[in-house]
């Protein structure tokens, strides 16, 4: 049900519906995650606007951007950090980089980047954000997983919808380790404090109360 058929995407989940260490739910129609919007048809863009889609939060690199129809607020805010050649050399070659191996890392690098990608949902207009990358997998699953454990979804349930977006050649890569894509993911969030983390980048007050009334 958490799956949305629109039409030129085909990696596009509401965010609602998840089960909250408070025995609460997130809330239908805030958050949506996916690939680039730019896929869209005529109709694809007709059903965005139709479910809420107000704002998108675009985690992509300036050379992977392209442009939204009018009235829907275009929020750019890249993930990667490309212009740290010293990280990238390391995490941006091999099947590696197509995984949550890399979430941990990221997070510890570039925490004032996250830290812009998670004000990006706190701070948007009324209606629903839809948060994306290219194939709506891996950056936008890095955020996803920050808004989901921020507002106590299970880590289960958040490596469980990472999941969803189906398998790559990271998949493969990760069990000749002898792992997976949702045991990495389970690991990174039983060492990390999401709240004390985001805090720390810089997110305050405001918008950590912002991000709970909307979500749940």
């Amino acid at each position: 049900m958490r799956r949305l058929a629109w039409e030129g995407c085909r990696n596009v989940r509401d965010l609602g519906g998840l089960p909250t260490v408070e025995g609460r739910e997130t809330r239908w129609g805030a958050v949506v995650r996916g690939d680039s919007p730019e896929l869209l048809t005529a109709a694809g863009w007709e059903a965005l606007r139709a479910y809420g889609i107000r704002t998108i939060v675009d985690l992509r690199n300036d050379d992977e951007r392209g442009e939204v129809p009018a009235g829907i607020d275009h929020l750019r805010v890249p993930l990667d950090g490309v212009e740290d050649t010293e990280f990238w050399a390391e995490w941006g070659r091999g099947p590696q980089f197509g995984t949550p191996l890399y979430y941990r890392p990221h997070l510890d690098r570039f925490p004032e980047r996250n830290a812009r990608a998670i004000e990006a949902v706190a701070r948007a207009r009324p209606g629903g954000v839809l948060i994306h990358c290219v194939g709506g997998r891996d950056r936008a699953g890095q955020v996803s997983m920050l808004l989901l454990a921020l507002v106590g979804v299970t880590p289960e349930e958040i490596a469980a919808d990472y999941c969803l977006s189906g398998e790559n050649e990271g998949d493969a890569f990760l069990a000749g380790r002898g792992t997976s894509a949702s045991e990495v993911i389970l690991a990174t969030l039983a060492e990390l404090d999401v709240e004390a983390y985001l805090r720390a980048a810089g997110v305050g007050d405001a918008d950590l109360a912002a991000l709970r009334d909307r979500l749940t």
